[in-house]
């Protein structure tokens, strides 16, 4: 059993039934003297509140927050604190599973004080629960732990039975991730004596599953624990179908399989895998769909049907792409990507259909290979989505066509990092080949990063070695392939750890791989759109820092980058305190700029709301970048060339690169030109001045300007180092 799967598939924290809040008030409103001139806002408040539920209970946490939002300035104009609080309670629970944490946490303990206001301790014992859950996916367990404790304390002083359940239980969750087994034991011994006492509903099939789970991966779990769970899980089963509660029941059958598979007992684990998905699919519930597809996949790979795993994997992946938006389940982690969470999926449809193009025929065999690399950037795409939080990538894909050949004497370089080998598949105007190197994930990622922490020590050659072995790994065996084919363009489409590094500061013992090749990168093909410059058109908008600005140092530097662009291509100049939010804004509405041109600090971090781009009076957070770019696209063409030319990632961040390889792509521009760090101001401001130069000749591509312009630097006895210039990334459209 491979028990990397142990993270995606547990359920999530139980929270109170909402029906029952919903009961408590109407049975108050009916109490109160002004009932009949709520009546209205108070049903309307209470749909809501169920729709909320619904959308919450099928995975779908936007349209359950968008209903909440609807509910909450009905609650405000209410005189009912009771009924703010429960509104509050759910919007901060909805919050959680969105993210936002911050927020959520804030409205969570609004919703407890106004509870206690109202005197509902019914109330605040859900929120409380809700906070509970809040602070142990943050990992605060302290916070956990005294939350859940208040919340027991007031759901058994109204004696509500199964919100008492569901906080044990959750404690009980809490408890197990410390390590605190018997406490665990104590827990779930008394969630178990009072689920009998109450009637069988959806929350009490939930209970059962959440108990049978619990007792199944406590470590050293025994024979008789595994025997109870197994009772819990069939219990729930039978509870689901005498309700007719679909998703409750493959939830039940999925882990039976679970438990079977673990019991060594292959054959009848897949039996109840596919009748977990059999079920899942009849309830129209892909968010349960795609895990016993996973399921099965992995069960088939281990017997040797490799054709029958590709599909279930196949099926499995279509579902996650399905459901995406809705899909990272925020009381996992807040370090929880759709990577971390579900990417394994793709890279194990992946590895399979590399396997089997190895042995293929040419035809066949090309077909797996492109096969392969689609499920990589359904990945990569998925990647960026939840990179930004946000849809920027629909729009980019509306104007993009797939590159199924690279134009002449360029190739695209697409690596697959797996976890015992890299492939490194190459596509040129005569298709697809595959290259095999045998090195595991963990050594080339150790190795990546190590390379990234040598660059930027600019006073040693550290980083040769690492330079010489990563071009031995990655262009060494596809040397002869790339001579044949007269290459002079290198697109690296990067995979996880090599987003932090610049290939161009790759060695083959005689020189950098910049001498060699104009490299130009992207965070997909798919995320590409391939239009040449139209160099009769550029008009600049020249935005630049020069002085101390929030803590910031100044770019001295700057001034003279700016002044020399400018008597190139003329355009529109905003510096120092002219260079302020509200006149960007402004000039992106009101004038359509083909470049704009950013020389001020910035940093991009593994959480999109910490990147940002400092202004004058501000920071330029990406969000706010998107929109002021959006605000001239009534216009038929987007921003050529974004340029950000003194940024920052942290060394060994994959997230944080994998923001600043999308930022393209968020900002709405056809290609961005940006460093992975900061470097000397002076050698910045020659370079980039340098690559605008070389762009005025028609015959260039933007990746050989930028090539013209590394090239050049390196040959200045002061930045031969390729920390100086290799930082520069040219990313996205290359032409």
């Amino acid at each position: 059993m491979n028990h990397r799967a142990h993270r995606f598939l547990p359920l999530p924290p139980l929270v109170a039934p909402v029906a029952l809040l919903v009961f408590w008030l109407l049975a108050a409103v009916a109490a109160s003297p002004s009932a009949t001139e709520t009546e209205a806002r108070t049903e309307r408040i209470d749909a809501l509140l169920q729709q909320a539920d619904a959308y919450r209970a099928s995975g779908q946490s936007r349209n359950a927050l968008a209903a909440l939002r609807a509910a909450q300035p009905l609650a405000e104009s209410l005189d009912d604190p009771a009924r703010r609080a429960v509104v509050l309670g759910e919007l901060g629970e909805t919050l959680r599973l969105t993210g936002a944490s911050e927020d959520a946490r804030r409205i969570l303990e609004n919703s407890v004080a106004l509870a206690r206001q109202a005197n509902a301790p019914r109330i605040a014992a859900t929120s409380l629960n809700h906070l509970g859950n809040l602070a142990t996916g943050q990992g605060d367990d302290r916070a956990a732990r005294t939350a859940y404790e208040d919340s027991l304390t007031l759901a058994r002083q109204v004696q509500d039975g199964p919100l008492i359940v569901a906080v044990l239980i959750n404690n009980a969750r809490q408890a197990a991730r410390d390590g605190e087994n018997r406490r665990v034991g104590t827990l779930l011994a008394e969630a178990a004596r009072l689920l009998p006492t109450l009637p069988a509903s959806h929350d009490k099939v939930y209970h059962l599953l959440a108990i049978g789970q619990l007792r199944r991966t406590l470590p050293g779990a025994s024979a008789p624990q595994r025997t109870q769970s197994l009772q819990d899980f069939t219990a729930a089963a039978i509870m689901a179908r005498t309700l007719d509660d679909q998703p409750g029941l493959s939830y039940a059958l999925g882990y039976q399989a679970w438990l079977q598979q673990d019991e060594g007992h292959p054959a009848e684990a897949l039996m109840l895998y596919r009748q977990a998905a059999f079920v899942a699919q009849q309830a129209d519930a892909p968010e349960l769909l795609y895990r016993w597809q996973w399921q099965i996949g992995r069960l088939l790979k281990t017997q040797g049907d490799r054709d029958g795993a590709i599909l279930a994997y196949r099926q499995a992946v279509a579902n996650l792409q399905s459901i995406r938006q809705d899909l990272i389940p925020a009381w996992a982690s807040e370090a929880v990507s759709f990577r971390a969470s579900v990417g394994d999926a793709f890279l194990e449809l992946a590895d399979l259909l590399l396997q089997r193009a190895a042995g293929q025929p040419a035809a066949a065999r090309e077909a797996d290979l492109r096969a392969a690399r689609d499920t990589m950037e359904a990945l990569k795409t998925a990647e960026v989505r939840d990179y930004f939080r946000d849809e920027c990538v629909t729009a980019l894909q509306s104007r993009t066509v797939a590159l199924e050949r690279p134009p002449p004497r360029t190739a695209v370089l697409y690596p697959i990092l797996l976890p015992d080998r890299l492939e490194v598949l190459l596509n040129t105007a005569d298709g697809i080949q595959q290259v095999t190197v045998r090195v595991d994930r963990d050594t080339f990622t150790n190795t990546v990063h190590e390379f990234r922490r040598t660059l930027e020590k600019r006073t040693s050659r550290e980083y040769l070695p690492l330079a010489q072995r990563l071009h031995g790994w990655l262009i060494g065996p596809l040397q002869d392939e790339l001579d044949a084919r007269r290459v002079e363009t290198l697109v690296i489409v990067p995979d996880g750890p090599l987003r932090t590094v610049p290939l161009a500061a790759l060695h083959d013992g005689q020189g950098f791989l910049i001498s060699r090749y104009a490299i130009a990168t992207t965070p997909g093909l798919t995320l590409t759109d391939l239009r040449p410059i139209p160099r009769q058109k550029i008009r600049p908008l020249l935005n630049g820092l020069t002085e101390t600005v929030q803590g910031f140092p100044p770019l001295n530097y700057v001034q003279g980058e700016l002044d020399a662009i400018h008597a190139a291509y003329g355009g529109t100049v905003l510096e120092n305190e002219d260079f302020d939010l509200a006149t960007v804004q402004r000039e992106l509405r009101e004038t359509p700029y083909s470049i704009v041109h950013i020389a001020s600090h910035g940093e991009f971090a593994g959480d999109v709301r910490n990147t940002f781009l400092l202004t004058f009076d501000d920071k330029l957070t990406l969000d706010r970048l998107e929109r002021f770019m959006a605000l001239s696209q009534y216009r038929d063409q987007p921003v050529e060339l974004l340029t950000l030319s003194a940024c920052q990632t942290a060394a060994g961040d994959d997230r944080a690169a994998l923001g600043l390889a999308g930022v393209a792509v968020k900002a709405g521009a056809r290609s961005a030109l940006a460093t992975l760090w900061f470097i000397n101001d002076q050698a910045s401001s020659l370079l980039v001045t340098e690559f605008y130069r070389q762009l005025r000749n028609p015959d260039l591509s933007k990746a050989k300007a930028l090539q013209r312009a590394q090239v050049r630097l390196l040959a200045d006895q002061r930045y031969q180092h390729p920390g100086y210039w290799s930082p520069f990334l040219l990313i996205g459209n290359w032409l």
